[in-house]
């Protein structure tokens, strides 16, 4: 065990978490009505439990446990079986490895709650999102970090898939998902009401680009070097991708908005998530810059030209940033293209057969979308009996 980079993973892991909760959670709850933001709290804090339990059960060893076919990793870690205070993963203890991963487990799933959001059945949300992450997530981090059939001397060669931090684990898997329930789901009734609190939405940006030096920083599993340029490298495509999506937002509405701004912080941060450990200073203003255009130009694609209502741009801001920052990989020659494009395709069709399975499969066991007078009335008091402001008192 190092105890430096034991105590870095520490902090790294707290700052994952601190993403989701409260980061994620306030970034999407302002975005939306007043009338359904506590419902949002609820969303996160809910899959954040959940997901918590349901990786000690099983997530974890589907994920990283020793199995031998290269497409999951078996049940023989589940509840943590022969994981104790002195088993190590690498120079770490392996206990805290498994908290670093949980904290992953839990974002994944919370990033497709902004598809849904203001028409989705509560039981839904938890069904779906438990075995989506049992059954989605859990293999496909087995194929790319858990030593599994994409990694190095896997089916896509000598060369594996590159992907330091999550940009075909995490960000792929989660807009492709989003975008299919968004497609499944239909429309709001009412799409034209503006965010409720942008206040919110700065707050919850400004945590998840703190959070994300532990995202980025912490894959690096080591107090090193490496994590300190991942952690730059990350910030500076943040920066970069905030003011062009600002600047591209004047050219094209004649108006820089602050929830544009820090949308493309997410942007950028998603971006650069996949290539975190491998890009210097330079290529992150590259990719920053390159994102903020591309992932607005996205947005409009989505909402205006293919009439989705994936609500918050779940899928034009972390599908396509996550999409884009893999294949940069392979453009300044940090990995291979067929390793990159190849991850990409099989991740992404594996992705949208399990999620078009498991939302029909849930969908007959609870209602998949609330009735036409809860969505009016707003999701807060009708299902959860609360109001987030109550301006009488």
């Amino acid at each position: 065990m190092n105890g430096a980079d034991t105590a870095w993973i520490i902090v790294a892991t707290a700052l994952v978490l601190f993403m989701t909760l409260p980061g994620l959670a306030l970034f999407y709850g302002g975005l939306v009505r007043a009338r359904n933001v506590l419902s949002v709290f609820m969303h996160c804090f809910s899959i954040a439990c959940l997901m918590s339990i349901l990786w000690l059960v099983a997530g974890y060893s589907i994920a990283f446990g020793p199995g031998e076919s290269g497409l999951w990793g078996g049940l023989g870690k589940v509840f943590l079986n022969g994981v104790d205070v002195d088993t190590l993963s690498g120079t770490l203890p392996e206990i805290l490895f498994f908290a670093f991963q949980m904290t992953f487990a839990i974002i994944t799933p919370a990033l497709i709650v902004g598809a849904y959001v203001e028409r989705v059945g509560f039981g839904f949300v938890l069904t779906f999102s438990g075995l989506w992450m049992l059954l989605c997530y859990a293999p496909v981090v087995h194929w790319i970090w858990g030593g599994g059939m994409l990694t190095d001397g896997g089916i896509l060669g000598e060369i594996g898939v590159r992907d330091f931090a999550g940009g075909i684990v995490v960000h792929e898997t989660a807009g492709i998902a989003a975008l299919i329930i968004a497609v499944v789901l239909g429309p709001r009734l009412n799409r034209t009401t503006p965010p409720h609190n942008p206040g919110f939405v700065m707050i919850g940006a400004a945590m998840l680009w703190v959070g994300w030096f532990g995202f980025n920083g912490g894959s690096q599993l080591a107090a090193d070097g490496g994590a300190a340029m991942a952690m730059t490298v990350t910030h500076l495509s943040a920066a970069t991708a905030s003011l062009t999506w600002a600047l591209w937002e004047k050219v094209r509405f004649g108006k820089a908005s602050m929830v544009g701004l820090v949308t493309g912080t997410i942007a950028g941060l998603a971006s650069i998530t996949p290539a975190s450990g491998f890009v210097g200073p330079v290529q992150a203003l590259i990719i920053g810059g390159v994102a903020g255009i591309l992932c607005q130009e996205a947005v409009y694609v989505i909402r205006n030209v293919l009439k989705i209502d994936d609500t918050l741009d779940v899928f034009a801001v972390h599908g396509v940033g996550g999409i884009f920052g893999t294949l940069m990989i392979a453009l300044f020659g940090l990995g291979t293209w067929t390793a990159q494009l190849g991850g990409l395709v099989i991740v992404g069709a594996f992705t949208a057969v399990v999620t078009i399975v498991l939302v029909k499969v849930v969908a007959l066991i609870t209602p998949l979308r609330v009735d036409a007078e809860t969505e009016t009335n707003g999701l807060d008091l009708s299902v959860h009996g609360e109001r987030a402001y109550d301006m009488s008192s």
